[in-house]
């Protein structure tokens, strides 16, 4: 589904020198896989998510994706305030000129996915933090995407309401079979979301190792399966840290 080989990505700066922020980014994704792109906070990972949804342009390499519908969450759920959550919801279906009551539909029918049934006349500060980032979730599978990237969706929120939205997301991934790619700088969250993480080193970001994390969903907070995961990767992380 997304295929990237040898990715170099510089940014020219004021004083004309240029920033390397990634350099040689090789990994291959597969149709309905949940990865995740774990690494420090600013090492790059929110580029790469920006050069697969074609935000940005990569300065060398090449990139490969088997879909034409991206949908993208954001680490702040980006709503608009004067507009109820069904109207945020429906906003992307506007530019497709359908009925107007084709798109409520649409929006109505994935805040029920995100379990935001009977919010939808709400307006976005009546809402939770947490509701909130259901609401930009939702907003984002409305227009049916291939894949859907996520930017560190939960960083903001407590712990609890974190943990709650992990497994609401891991069942409306199964639920929708959605390819996504998430990126966090949380080794737990990774290793609780994800199929596949790609451990991304600091800059200029390099993929350090692949880790497929195999155990069946759904998947439960405590489980020892997952905890010796982590620890193994937190003791790739020290490695890599040396390393560098």
């Amino acid at each position: 589904m997304i295929a990237l080989k040898e990715v170099r990505k510089e940014y020219l700066q004021p004083n004309g020198e240029r920033l390397r922020v990634l350099e040689n980014i090789t990994f291959e994704i597969a149709k309905g896989m949940f990865s995740s792109l774990l690494g420090p906070s600013g090492c790059g990972k929110s580029t790469i998510l920006n050069l697969i949804a074609k935000l940005d342009r990569h300065t060398s390499g090449d990139i490969s994706v088997n879909g034409d519908k991206i949908g993208f969450v954001f680490q702040q759920p980006r709503l608009l305030n004067w507009r109820t959550v069904t109207d945020n919801v429906a906003l992307p279906l506007e530019r497709d000129n359908s009925d107007k009551r084709g798109r409520r539909e649409l929006a109505v029918k994935y805040l029920g996915l995100v379990g935001l049934s009977g919010f939808e006349n709400y307006y976005p500060l009546q809402l939770s933090g947490g509701m909130q980032q259901r609401v930009a979730i939702a907003r984002a599978l409305v227009i049916d995407p291939d894949i859907l990237l996520m930017d560190e969706p939960f960083s903001g929120l407590d712990e609890f309401t974190a943990r709650k939205l992990r497994q609401e997301l891991i069942r409306i991934w199964r639920e929708t079979g959605k390819t996504i790619v998430f990126v966090t700088h949380s080794i737990s969250e990774a290793v609780f979301l994800s199929e596949q993480i790609l451990i991304v080193s600091q800059k200029p970001a390099t993929i350090f190792k692949r880790v497929t994390v195999d155990v069946p969903y759904p998947r439960e907070y405590g489980d020892l399966r997952l905890f010796e995961i982590e620890t193994s990767l937190t003791r790739d992380f020290l490695e890599m840290n040396s390393e560098r």
